[in-house]
C-alpha cells in the first residue's frame, strides 16, 4: 500500500497518519463540513469532504468513504476507532470495492460484535465466563428462575451493547421483571436489537484488557494488559499498563486466554480482549473489541511496538516479525483521557472555544490530540480533546510525571477532566493500587474540585495582596513566595 485513507477524524486520524508517514505511505483525510479546518485535514497529503457535520451524514456514510478512496487512488482504509471501525457491513463493502480494510475480517467482527456469539466462540477454548445465560433471554420466568439460581445481585446486559447502554443491575428478585423491560427497551432504542442476557454481578471488579495482534498466517501474540478500572458511566477515563495487581502467573494465564479468544474467530490485526477480575483475582471473559483501542498508547510505551504500523503490515500481508518470547514489559505508562466535560457537573459534555491550549512537554510525556489554540470543540462528536500519556521506569514515576503534565497542561474556555485526573493520581486508593470500577462513585464528589479551586483563588489573592503591600511600602525588591507556596502545597496534600 502506497496510499491509505483514514476514515476518521481528530486525534486518532492524526495518530494513524504520523505512523503512515514514517513508513513512506501517503495519506488521505476525509472530513465533514464541521472539520474543514481540522488538524488532520491539514496534515494529510490529500483531503476529501464527505458530508455535513452530523456523523450520520458524513463519517458513517460508508459509500462516500469508499468513493473518496477510489477517487484518490488509495489502496487501503484505516477506520481508527468508533464510527465504522467495527461495522461488518462496511468491511464487506470495502472488500467488494477491491480495497483493503486495515482491520479484521467482517466475519470476526460479527462474531465478536455480539456478546452472546463472542461468549460462544470463547467457550470453545474453555475461557472462564461469569455464571449466567449463554443465550438471549426469551422467557422472562425462566430467566428469573435462572437469576435466582445464580444469586442476586445480577446484571442484565444488551447482547449488541456497549458503553453501559442496555445494562441494568438487579438487587432483588422483585425488581427483575421491571429492570428486564427497561434493559430491553434501552437496548432496542440504542442498537436496534433488544436481545439481552443475564450474568452474576461482580460487585468489586477490575477491568483488565489484553492487547492482541494476529497475522494472516495463524501467528497471534498478546502484548500484555491494560488496567482500565477508573471509569465514569461505564466508560474509561484513566488506563495504565501494566496492572498493579497481576502476578506473572496470572498475566500469563490471561494472555493465553486472550490469544485463544482471538484464535476462536481467526482474528487478524490489532484487537483487545476484555476481562473482569473479581476480588479473588479470578478473571472472566467480557468481550472483544475488533479495532484499535483509545488507550493503545500505554501498550506502545511499555513494549516499544507501534501498533498502527503493525496493523498496516498485517493488512498488506506481512507476517509478524516477532514472537511472544520477544515481548517484554519495560517501565509503566498511564493515560488520562482529556475530555471536554465538567467533572463537577456529572461529567456532562462542555462545548466552546479553546481560548488557551498549551500542551505539556518533557521526559516521559506523550500527547495525542487533534486541536490547537483558538479552535472550537464541535457538538457533533465525542468530546475527547486529547490522550495525555505519562511513562516512567516504574508506576511511581509514571504517576509523578502525570501530575506534573496535568499541572503544565493549560486549557481555558471550556471545562475538562484534567483536574479530575489529578484527583485520581493523588488519591490513596489509586496510588496504592487498591481500587476497582467503582472508584468514581466511592471517592469522587464535585466538592473535591471546588475545594482546590477555592484554595487556588485564596492563594492568588494572598500573593497579590503581599505584592501590593510591598509596593506600597516602597520596597522594590522581588518577593520570595516560595515559602508560602511550599506550605500551601503541603496543606493541599494533607
Amino acid at each position: 500500500m502506497e496510499k491509505i485513507l483514514i476514515a476518521n477524524r481528530g486525534e486518532i486520524a492524526l495518530r494513524v497518519m504520523r505512523s503512515a508517514r514514517e513508513m513512506g505511505i501517503k495519506t488521505v483525510a476525509v472530513f465533514s463540513e464541521a472539520d474543514r479546518n481540522a488538524l488532520h485535514v491539514r496534515y494529510a497529503d490529500e483531503a476529501v469532504c464527505i458530508g455535513l457535520a452530523p456523523s450520520a451524514q458524513s463519517y458513517l456514510l460508508g459509500e462516500n468513504i469508499i468513493d473518496a478512496c477510489l477517487k484518490t487512488g488509495a489502496q487501503g482504509i484505516h477506520p481508527g476507532y468508533g464510527f465504522l471501525s467495527e461495522n461488518a457491513a462496511f468491511a464487506r463493502l470495502v472488500k467488494a470495492a477491491g480495497l483493503i480494510l486495515i482491520g479484521p475480517s467482517p466475519e470476526a467482527m460479527e462474531i465478536m460484535g455480539n456478546k452472546l456469539s463472542a461468549k460462544a466462540a470463547a467457550l470453545t477454548y474453555n475461557i472462564p465466563m461469569v455464571p449466567g445465560t449463554e443465550e438471549a433471554v426469551t422467557d422472562i420466568s425462566v430467566a428469573q428462575n435462572r437469576a435466582i439460581e445464580i444469586g442476586f445481585p445480577i446484571l442484565i446486559k444488551a447482547a449488541a451493547g456497549g458503553g453501559g447502554k442496555g445494562m441494568r443491575i438487579v438487587e432483588k428478585a422483585s425488581d427483575f421483571i421491571e429492570q428486564m423491560d427497561l434493559a430491553v427497551s434501552e437496548a432496542t432504542s440504542a442498537f436496534g436489537d433488544g436481545s439481552v442476557f443475564i450474568e452474576r454481578y461482580v460487585s468489586s471488579p477490575r477491568h483488565i484488557e489484553i492487547q492482541v495482534l494476529g497475522d494472516n498466517y495463524g501467528n497471534i501474540v498478546h502484548l500484555f494488559e491494560r488496567d482500565c478500572s477508573v471509569q465514569r458511566r461505564h466508560q474509561k477515563v484513566v488506563e495504565e499498563a501494566p496492572s498493579s495487581v497481576l502476578s506473572e502467573e496470572l498475566r500469563q494465564k490471561m494472555g493465553e486466554s486472550a490469544v485463544n479468544a482471538a484464535r476462536s474467530c481467526n482474528y487478524t490485526g490489532a484487537g483487545t480482549v476484555e476481562f473482569i477480575l473479581d476480588e479473588n483475582l479470578d478473571f472472566f471473559f467480557l468481550e472483544m473489541n475488533t479495532r484499535l483501542q483509545v488507550e493503545h498508547p500505554v501498550t506502545e510505551m511499555i513494549t516499544g511496538i507501534d501498533l498502527v504500523k503493525e496493523q498496516i503490515r498485517i493488512a498488506r500481508g506481512e507476517a509478524l516479525s516477532f514472537t511472544q518470547s520477544d515481548l517484554k514489559i519495560q517501565g509503566h505508562a498511564i493515560e488520562l483521557r482529556v475530555y471536554a466535560e465538567d467533572p463537577a457537573n456529572n461529567f456532562l459534555p462542555d462545548i466552546g472555544n479553546l481560548q488557551t491550549y498549551i500542551t505539556p512537554k518533557g521526559p516521559g510525556i506523550r500527547v495525542d490530540d487533534g486541536f490547537e489554540q483558538g479552535m472550537d470543540i464541535p457538538i457533533y462528536y465525542d468530546p475527547m480533546i486529547a490522550k495525555l500519556v505519562s511513562y516512567g521506569k516504574d508506576r511511581t514515576e509514571a504517576i509523578e510525571r502525570m501530575i506534573r503534565a496535568i499541572d503544565e497542561y493549560q486549557i481555558t474556555g471550556i471545562q475538562t477532566t484534567l483536574a479530575f485526573g489529578k484527583f485520581v493520581m493523588q488519591h490513596e486508593a489509586f496510588v496504592s493500587g487498591n481500587f476497582d470500577t467503582h472508584f468514581v462513585s466511592k471517592y469522587f464528589t464535585p466538592e473535591h474540585l471546588l475545594i482546590h479551586e477555592d484554595e487556588d483563588e485564596a492563594m492568588i489573592a494572598a500573593l497579590i495582596a503581599a505584592a501590593f503591600m510591598e509596593s506600597k511600602n516602597g520596597n522594590n525588591k522581588s518577593i520570595d513566595i516560595n515559602p508560602v507556596l511550599s506550605q500551601w502545597k503541603k496543606n493541599r496534600k494533607e
